[in-house]
């Protein structure tokens, strides 16, 4: 999902009963307010990356000037072990990939390919998402040899299945995406 707030608009009084990763497209800040606890401003630049766990009754309202957006991912399952493979991409690409945080539930990465670059043939072991940072065009050619061409507006977000592949920018400029691997089975 993809919420959008202007400035100075408030929510009405809700809860999430999920856990939830937020992928901040733009700057901003939200005011959140959860019934008896001190308010909380939270400052985000765009491309921050925040677990968000499941909670109490709040508002959130946007106190900063700009409008902001934010994907949100829904956890709606619980995450189990999960072996990652000799060729997972953070073995294979250490330039390339970056855990930012993982838990029970997510492992979320983020990928940065340079223009023009390409990152070689490694194992997906989960069911992911991924939400492209930057527009990004990329040819991914698949263990059969196959190839696809998989072109990401900023900002578009895609379902992605275990798997292996290399992977080859097309774009003239840096490429950078958020990969959120799913612990559930």
């Amino acid at each position: 999902m993809v919420a959008q707030n202007t400035p100075g608009q408030k929510s009405r009084l809700h809860k999430h009963d999920m856990n939830r990763v937020m992928v901040h497209l733009s700057p901003g800040v939200m005011r959140l307010a959860y019934e008896g606890k001190p308010v909380n401003d939270v400052k985000f630049d765009a491309g921050t990356v925040r677990w968000d766990p499941l909670g109490g009754m709040h508002t959130s309202e946007n106190v900063g000037g700009t409008t902001y957006r934010i994907v949100e991912v829904e956890l709606r399952k619980a995450g189990s072990a999960v072996a990652w493979p000799a060729h997972d991409p953070l073995k294979v690409a250490p330039g390339n990939y970056k855990v930012e945080f993982e838990n029970e539930q997510v492992r979320v990465v983020r990928v940065r390919f340079p223009a023009k670059g390409s990152i070689p043939r490694h194992e997906h072991a989960t069911h992911r998402v991924t939400i492209a940072l930057t527009p990004a065009k990329i040819l991914v050619t698949n263990a059969d040899g196959s190839k696809v061409e998989a072109v990401f507006a900023a900002g578009e977000a895609r379902w992605g299945v275990p798997g292996v592949h290399s992977e080859q920018s097309l774009s003239d400029t840096p490429i950078e995406l958020i990969m959120i691997d799913l612990k559930s089975k």
